[in-house]
C-alpha cells in the first residue's frame, strides 16, 4: 500500500512499477523505504528526463524542453510513461501527443495504451482505473480522461487540453535543412497547438537538434548557449531545459559526468557512441554534433574557416576601387529575418574589399532607405537582389525612391536557390584563393564570419546569403583598370629648352 501511494506522488516511482513497453517485462516496483529513493534506481540520464517532465506536469504552465541523442529513451519516458501517470493520477484530464506524423505518435500512443492496460497500471491508484476506449488515436480510461494522438501538422483543431507532449517534431536532416518545412512546423505549433491548450496547460517538447532554426530554436532566446536548468523563452515563460549530449563537454553537465564520459554507460559501451563521433566525413561529423550533441552548428559545413577570410586595417584600403553591393529583404516579420544589405569594393586584381554594412528588423521603407544611403555614400554602380517574391514586393519602392533621391544603381536580379551551400559556394571559392578582405574593427565583420561558419544549419543565414549573391554574381563585377605607368614627358621642339639643350659630354680618355 505504501509503495502505491508512493507512485501516485512520484513519477520515478510510478516509471519503475509499471511495464514499459519494450524495456521490462518485470517492473522493479521498488519500496522506498527500504531502497532509497526510486530515482537512484534508474539511470542518471532517465531520472534527470522524468525530473524534467514531473516538474512540468505539476506546474502551472509548465514547460520542458528535453534535448538528447537517440537511444537514450526520451521517448519511451515522455510518450509512454508521462501520459499515462498524467491522466492516472487526476481524473477528466486531455492530453494531447503529437510528432512529426501521425504514425509515429500513434506507435507511441498505442504503447502507452499498453501500460495503461497492464494490473500494474489499474492497481496503483485507490480506484482501479482501467480502459475505456483503447483506439490508438483517440483512447481514454474509466476516470474519463482522454488522450488524443496525431501528428503536429494534421491540424489540431476542435480539441482542448490540459497537457501535451510534442516528441520528434523534424522527421530528419532533409526536413531540418528545409526553410519552408522549419516554418510549417513552427506555424503548427504557433497556430494550431498552443490555442488548443486550457489555461495554465503543460507542455513538454522532446528532440534532437539538427538545426538552430528549428522548433526547438524558436522557442529558447537568441543567447542560449547549451545550458540546462530554467531558462526564460521567447515566449516570456520558464522552461526547464535538459540538455544531455552524448558525451559530456563541459564541468556543469546535467547528469553531474565529467568531460569526455559518454551517455548511459550502463546500458552503451563507449564504442558505441565513438563509431558515430569518428566517422568520417562532412555530413558525418555534422550528425555527431547535431544529432548526438546538440550543438546544431559548431563547425558547419567544413567549406569555409575564419582563415578563410583576411582582415584590414584602417588605411589598408586600396584607393582605386568600383563598388557593387547586394540585398537580402525580409518582409514577413513572422518569420524573425533581418533585411541585410553588404557592399564591396573590387580593386583592379578583382580582390573583394567589404566595406559598409547594414541588418536590421524593420519595414522594407526603412530597410530600402538605408541601402540608398550606402549606394549615395561608396557610388556603388551595381546592386544584386535575389529573385523571387521578395523582390518583385520591393522592387518598385526601390526604383520609386532611387528617383525621388535622385541615387541610382544598376539592379540586378539572381536566380532563386534553397541550398544554402550551393548558393555560398562561389564565394567560399574566392575565400579560398584569399581574395576577401573584411574590417578587423567593425563587429558586423564577425558576425558575417560567424554565420559563415554555422552554414548550413545556423540560426540565421541572412548575412550569409547577401555573401552569395555577390560571389555568384562576380562575373558581372566592372573591374577597374590599374592606372598606366606615366610615359616620359620629351622636350617640345624649338622651344628655348630645345634650342639650349646640348649632349652630354663624353668622358675624357686616358692613355699610358
Amino acid at each position: 500500500m505504501r509503495r502505491r501511494m508512493r507512485c501516485r506522488e512520484s513519477l520515478h516511482a510510478y516509471a519503475l512499477s509499471v511495464p514499459i513497453p519494450l524495456v521490462s517485462a518485470d517492473p522493479l516496483k521498488p519500496d522506498e523505504t527500504l531502497t532509497g529513493p526510486a530515482r537512484g534506481l534508474m539511470a542518471p540520464v532517465h531520472a534527470a528526463i522524468l525530473d524534467a517532465a514531473e516538474h512540468a506536469i505539476s506546474t502551472p504552465f509548465g514547460r520542458a524542453l528535453i534535448m538528447a541523442p537517440p537511444g537514450s529513451a526520451k521517448s519511451t519516458y515522455c510518450s509512454q510513461v508521462v501520459p499515462t501517470y498524467a491522466m492516472g493520477r487526476k481524473a477528466q484530464q486531455r492530453l494531447l501527443l503529437t510528432s512529426y506524423q501521425s504514425q509515429l505518435a500513434e506507435r507511441q500512443s498505442r504503447r502507452a495504451i499498453q501500460i495503461a492496460s497492464s494490473p500494474d497500471f489499474r492497481d496503483i491508484w485507490a480506484q482501479p482505473i482501467t480502459v475505456t476506449k483503447d483506439a490508438v488515436s483517440d483512447w481514454s480510461l474509466s476516470n474519463e480522461s482522454e488522450c488524443l494522438a496525431m501528428g503536429l501538422m494534421a491540424g489540431i483543431t476542435g480539441n482542448r487540453a490540459h497537457g501535451a507532449v510534442v516528441d520528434d517534431p523534424v522527421a530528419g536532416r532533409e526536413e531540418a535543412d528545409s526553410e519552408d518545412y522549419r516554418q510549417k512546423t513552427v506555424d503548427a505549433y504557433q497556430d494550431d497547438l498552443l490555442p488548443r491548450l486550457l489555461p495554465a496547460a503543460w507542455l513538454i517538447l522532446v528532440q534532437t537538434r539538427w538545426h538552430e532554426r528549428d522548433l526547438a530554436g524558436s522557442i529558447l532566446p537568441d543567447d542560449y548557449r547549451g545550458e540546462s536548468g530554467p531558462v526564460k523563452c521567447r515566449d516570456g515563460l520558464w522552461w526547464h531545459v535538459l540538455n544531455i549530449p552524448a558525451k559530456a563537454e563541459h564541468w556543469d553537465d546535467p547528469l553531474g559526468r565529467i568531460p569526455g564520459d559518454y551517455l548511459w554507460p550502463e546500458f552503451y559501451p563507449p564504442q558505441h557512441w565513438q563509431m558515430f563521433e569518428h566517422a568520417q566525413g562532412v555530413e558525418a561529423q555534422r550528425a555527431w554534433s547535431s544529432l548526438y550533441q546538440q550543438r546544431p552548428s559548431p563547425q558547419g559545413s567544413g567549406m569555409f574557416t575564419r582563415a578563410s577570410i583576411t582582415r584590414y586595417k584602417r588605411g589598408e584600403l586600396p584607393p582605386q576601387l568600383n563598388f557593387v553591393g547586394a540585398s537580402d529583404f525580409a518582409v514577413t516579420e513572422k518569420r524573425g529575418d533581418f533585411t541585410e544589405h553588404g557592399c564591396c569594393g573590387i580593386d583592379p586584381g578583382g580582390n573583394m574589399w567589404f566595406t559598409d554594412w547594414w541588418s536590421g528588423q524593420v519595414q522594407p521603407d526603412e530597410a530600402i532607405e538605408r541601402f540608398l544611403d550606402i549606394v549615395e555614400r561608396r557610388k556603388a554602380r551595381l546592386w544584386f537582389n535575389e529573385g523571387g517574391v521578395i523582390d518583385k514586393s520591393v522592387r518598385p519602392s526601390i526604383n520609386r525612391r532611387m528617383r525621388e533621391r535622385r541615387v541610382f544603381t544598376d539592379l540586378r536580379s539572381l536566380s532563386s536557390m534553397h541550398d544554402k551551400l550551393a548558393k555560398c559556394s562561389s564565394f567560399f571559392a574566392r575565400c579560398g584563393a584569399g581574395t576577401v578582405y573584411m574590417p578587423a574593427d567593425a563587429p558586423w565583420a564577425d558576425q558575417v564570419i560567424d554565420q559563415l561558419l554555422s552554414l548550413p544549419a545556423g540560426r540565421y543565414d541572412d548575412k550569409a546569403d547577401v555573401c552569395g549573391l555577390l560571389g555568384r554574381a562576380v562575373d558581372q563585377f566592372s573591374v577597374p583598370q590599374a592606372p598606366a605607368p606615366p610615359k616620359p614627358r620629351g622636350i617640345r621642339p624649338f622651344s628655348t629648352a630645345w634650342l639650349e639643350w646640348e649632349p652630354p659630354k663624353e668622358p675624357a680618355v686616358r692613355y699610358r
